[in-house]
């Protein structure tokens, strides 16, 4: 069977009525597959295709009814022997126009599966249709005029592709940068828009005449889609790209200011941050760990750590620095990194406290603030480093 529906899951409900329990969803990407595991009812025991070795487990110890992946995570799995497709009641073939040409050997290992196509343009899948559902009874209305020929684009449109997660805060962006006042968001459904509608915002794919209908309200309505529907649009609609703006187009408040601040730091190096927290990360919730280091930054007893030079390597502690000498080196597998994650976990240092480190053959020399020398010689021995337990002592070179 063909049904003609636009390519979003939450268009598809009359599917439902014909799918099995024992059933697989090729879909065009992970995005979609979350979106049929989410939309399954519950005795379906649905399943969507994130993360390979995880669910062959899950297959292999019958765990899951219906399974929903791209083409070629399905393929992967056969390959593993861990989904059997020759035992399938129902394969499902969710908008097959992009994924044609990588759909057949997947299908030829379903030789007895019922096949359900879900199809916005049938029409152009006439050989695809012929060698995987021939004579398929097709039910919706296709996109051809009176003459059989197809239908071109209702209208324009603007759109911006906004991921399933982020489809509340794309209509966010979106509104601020139309600057509407008035606006209609359109989530399905029947359409009944104020007459001073400024701007229509769609955050569901509309059929060609819901879209139609939008575009009486007010010109130009604005489409959130995923990457994968915007073929479809294109075919409906005479589409222009809208702009969201970027996170320094946003409101700069305090806390955004913050947020980004955060983020930054996020791509350096905070292995040592992450050896000190890590202890706390297995007793509470990470991010109850997270908000309370934000919330002692705002204590006027706050421990500050001294930032390290960008161009000495060394922290801010003022004063000389003072060596030891450490048991470990090269021939251990060892690296600064290690050092300093054994300083801070272990002795009791702060990242500011540690200076330079310098990782040799058979031992290393460690810079350290001198008011913390006796503190790190004194905790670090005896501290297994890549498997040896070092001995540390001040360097007397």
């Amino acid at each position: 069977m063909v049904l003609v529906s636009p390519p979003a899951v939450e268009r598809a409900e009359s599917a439902w009525e014909l799918i099995d329990r024992n059933a697989v969803v090729v879909c065009a990407d992970y995005e979609q597959a979350t979106q049929w595991a989410d939309q399954a009812p519950a005795e379906y025991r649905a399943h969507a295709v994130t993360g390979l070795t995880r669910t062959a487990a899950l297959l292999k110890a019958g765990r899951i009814g219906l399974v929903a992946g791209s083409p070629t995570d399905l393929a992967a799995l056969v390959a593993r022997s861990a989904l059997k497709l020759d035992t399938l009641e129902t394969v499902v073939i969710a908008w097959p126009e992009s994924l044609a040409g990588e759909l057949d050997p997947l299908l030829a290992e379903a030789v007895n599966a019922r096949r359900i196509v879900l199809s916005w343009n049938p029409p152009a899948l006439a050989d695809f249709l012929e060698r995987h559902a021939r004579r398929a009874e097709v039910v919706g209305n296709l996109p051809l005029d009176p003459d059989g020929k197809p239908l071109g684009p209702v209208g324009s449109a603007r759109f911006a592709v906004v991921s399933a997660t982020r489809r509340r805060a794309g209509l966010r962006d979106a509104l601020d940068v139309l600057r509407a006042t008035k606006p209609y968001v359109w989530t399905g459904g029947a359409i009944a828009a104020p007459k001073d509608t400024d701007v229509v915002v769609a955050t569901t794919l509309p059929t060609r005449a819901e879209l139609q209908a939008l575009i009486a309200i007010a010109p130009q309505p604005v489409l959130l889609a995923l990457a994968s529907q915007v073929p479809y649009l294109r075919s409906i609609a005479a589409l222009t790209p809208l702009s969201l703006p970027s996170a320094a187009d946003r409101a700069q408040d305090r806390s955004s200011v913050l947020r980004a601040q955060i983020i930054n730091l996020l791509g350096g190096d905070l292995d040592a941050e992450l050896a000190v927290l890590t202890p706390l990360f297995e007793e509470h919730d990470p991010a109850l760990v997270a908000a309370a280091l934000l919330a002692s930054t705002r204590q006027p007893s706050a421990v500050s750590i001294q930032p390290r030079d960008a161009e000495t390597g060394t922290g801010g502690t003022e004063g000389a620095w003072m060596k030891i000498f450490v048991t470990v080196g090269t021939k251990d597998r060892a690296s600064a990194k290690d050092l300093v994650g054994a300083l801070i976990k272990e002795a009791g240092l702060q990242k500011g406290q540690i200076g330079k480190i310098e990782v040799r053959e058979s031992f290393s020399l460690v810079e350290i603030a001198p008011p913390s020398v006796d503190q790190a010689v004194r905790r670090l021995s005896g501290v297994a480093i890549r498997g040896r337990r070092v001995t540390a002592r001040p360097d007397r070179g």
